[in-house]
């Protein structure tokens, strides 16, 4: 298994517990796709570099996690239909 970041941004128009939601569904695309998640960082609220959807700011979330090579490629499937996902990006971290 390897080791992965999820870098999530999500829409700061909506309610705290929909967002909450959000991140719980894209915890259960890794869990479902045969990962483990481990931390969930949370940085808040924070201004885009550019406008998303007429947009200018968004909450971010990192989400550590481990799963077999195939995973990542299943979850941005995923996560590219998600409603309230601006922007995502999954990069594989180098064994330390």
């Amino acid at each position: 298994m390897n080791k992965y970041e999820l870098a999530l941004v999500v829409n700061a128009k909506i309610e705290d517990d929909a967002r909450a939601a959000v991140v719980e569904r894209a915890k259960g695309f890794i869990t479902r796709f045969g990962g483990t998640v481990g931390e969930v960082e949370e940085w808040g609220r924070q201004r885009l570099a550019y406008d998303i959807q007429k947009m200018n700011e968004g909450f971010y979330y990192f989400i550590q996690f481990e799963a077999e090579p195939e995973a990542p490629v299943e979850i941005e499937a995923q996560l590219r239909i998600a409603d309230n996902v601006l922007r995502f990006l999954i990069v594989r971290k180098d064994e330390e």
